[in-house]
């Protein structure tokens, strides 16, 4: 005959014929200790989510340096553009001052050929009229007198081309007159319009120093 329990004691594990039957309170105890390969199990997914994290954190990081090195980058590339125009900038005026120092010395010293451009150009303008008047100075009149036929022909012009010295007419300066209108050339002029143009060019770096 089977024993049967009273009530007053509670047993984890009641043994019968057909098997032990277990309790659920001694499941629940039993279910409180861990096995080794559990245990085992538990770390290593402790360690695997502990390294995933450690190197989000790794690549954070490194995006960060990335992006501090870029903004570095960018900033000495700005600084060295900058200088690089600085430099072009002034390589540009003293080009500028050269010329505007050697420009006349070239000119006084082969005066004729300055004149013998703008008068093949006025030429041009004045073809159809019957007369051209050139006045430029003593040098330039005894220099070019002897060519005044042939210039005119190659340029197609067949008026007459006077040439006359004025003495207050200095270096490739000249005056070209003809019945419709006339042409100057004039070195100060010329000398004028390179210094507005330089100060139109550079009068940023006046303003930024």
């Amino acid at each position: 005959m089977t024993p049967k329990p009273t009530g007053k004691f509670t047993f984890d594990t009641e043994f019968r014929p057909e098997g032990d039957l277990i309790s659920n309170a001694a499941r629940g105890r039993q279910r409180k200790s861990l096995t080794t390969e559990e245990i085992d199990a538990m770390c290593a997914r402790a360690r695997a989510e502990g390294a995933k994290a450690g190197q989000v954190r790794a690549t954070e990081a490194v995006a960060q340096s990335i992006e501090a090195l870029t903004q570095s980058v960018r900033a000495l590339l700005a600084q060295s553009h900058a200088e690089i125009e600085t430099v072009r900038e002034d390589a540009v005026a003293l080009g500028f001052a050269a010329a505007k120092k050697i420009a006349p010395a070239a000119l006084n010293a082969l005066p004729a050929g300055d004149v013998e451009m703008a008068l093949r150009e006025a030429m041009h303008q004045a073809i159809g009229e019957p007369r051209l008047t050139l006045r430029a100075s003593m040098r330039v009149v005894e220099a070019l007198q002897d060519r005044i036929a042939e210039i005119a022909a190659e340029e197609g012009y067949e008026g007459r081309v006077l040439i006359s010295a004025d003495a207050s007419i200095h270096a490739a300066d000249c005056r070209i007159e003809w019945r419709g209108g006339g042409a100057e050339r004039s070195e100060a002029a010329i000398e004028a319009a390179l210094d507005a143009l330089i100060e139109k060019r550079f009068s940023h770096q006046t303003a930024k120093g």
